[in-house]
């Protein structure tokens, strides 16, 4: 297989397209597609936001008729099989496509292959897998929905330089400036959802919006409540006709809690107990199953220490501010329960970003 500088710049706008649907297309990946004929581009789309109609459908509507003869550009292979609309491959196949560069295989078993070869089939020469690393990292969260049952999830925690996120008393506004605070509401909206404990909501009855200008568009509120201690009149479960709201809860929760949350709009995911606490596992699975692929988890130290314990993340946002106030603050994570370094957790270091005073390390769990 050999690809061209013009093949690779595609690919990656292929990919830039993708990134614009974080948030916003779930349950279906987030993909990008470009068509080019003669040396030019002839369509280009991401998939839209709900999920529908794909990217390489749109792409083709914009091509027309200049679709037939031309290379196409993908970053995740395309579908073969019959669901809310007809299959991407057929499409590409009915528009005379000469070419098409696939960045990574589909791992839904509806697909997983089945795409390439139709195309193939049908005389179409495909080149893949083209960048295919960064193509999976893309829809990492599709990935393991698909293969592990879990969403992708990102953890984000401000504290202060020497590691805490809040005085004695719960004072926390603000440990970060404008700038860090800026980035987390992208973050916000680059998710299918933000989750918050319990402890959260009644420390700082927080609104969890993403307030960025990104076409109304708002992640699903999610709040871990074992024993469902929210208060009703909490921000969070106002306006739920406006937004999804979901709470995570034990599923012996009292019965009338849950009645009084569900006629606030709220939607209740119940998931067994492991011991005194919620199940994880079974909690990102339920998570999974009702379609979410990209989760920020915000909550507090409790929250966060119970991911990092259970291993169920895949990114680490830390923004640290320059202060300090020492010993007897909130520390950012609470007891891991480790007594030797051998058996501590290992983080891979991918960025650092400089927002106004405050620093953002970005890490990535070591396998």
């Amino acid at each position: 297989m050999t690809l061209s500088p013009r093949d690779i710049h595609y690919m990656r706008v292929s990919m830039d397209l993708a990134r614009q649907g974080w948030g916003r297309v779930w349950p279906n990946p987030a993909v990008g597609c470009v068509i080019a004929k003669d040396g030019y581009v002839v369509g280009r789309a991401r998939t839209q936001d709900g999920g529908r109609p794909h990217a390489e459908t749109a792409a083709l509507a914009q091509a027309g008729d200049h679709a037939s003869g031309a290379d196409v550009y993908v970053t995740l292979e395309p579908c073969a099989h019959h669901g809310k609309t007809p299959p991407c491959a057929e499409a590409l196949i009915n528009a005379g496509v000469r070419r098409v560069v696939v960045g990574v295989a589909d791992p839904d078993p509806r697909v997983n292959g089945k795409g390439i070869e139709k195309l193939r089939q049908a005389g179409i020469i495909v080149e893949t897998p083209v960048m295919a690393e960064a193509c999976r990292d893309i829809n990492l969260g599709f990935f393991l929905k698909t293969t592990q049952h879990r969403p992708m999830i990102t953890l984000k925690t401000a504290s202060t330089l020497d590691g805490f996120v809040a005085m004695a008393s719960g004072e926390s506004k603000w440990i970060t400036g404008d700038l860090a605070r800026a980035y987390g509401r992208l973050e916000r909206a680059e998710h299918d959802a933000v989750a918050v404990g319990v402890g959260t909501i009644l420390a700082d009855n927080p609104v969890l919006t993403a307030r960025l200008s990104v076409g109304g568009h708002e992640p699903i509120c999610i709040v871990f409540d074992t024993n469902l201690r929210s208060p009703f009149d909490a921000n969070i479960f106002k306006n739920t006709d406006k937004r999804n709201v979901w709470i995570v809860c034990q599923d012996k929760a009292d019965e009338d809690q849950v009645t009084r949350f569900t006629d606030l709009g709220v939607r209740i995911i119940p998931v067994p107990l492991k011991g005194v606490h919620l199940d994880l596992k079974a909690a990102v699975s339920a998570l999974a199953e009702a379609g979410l692929t990209r989760v920020l988890v915000e909550g507090g130290a409790t929250l966060t220490t119970s991911f990092l314990k259970a291993g169920l993340y895949d990114r680490l946002l830390w923004f640290r501010s320059p202060d300090m106030v020492g010993a007897g603050a909130r520390p950012a994570v609470g007891d891991m329960q480790i007594h030797a370094l051998s058996a501590r957790l290992g983080h891979v270091r991918e960025e650092i970003r400089m927002l106004g005073t405050d620093i953002l390390e970005i890490y990535r769990r070591k396998p």
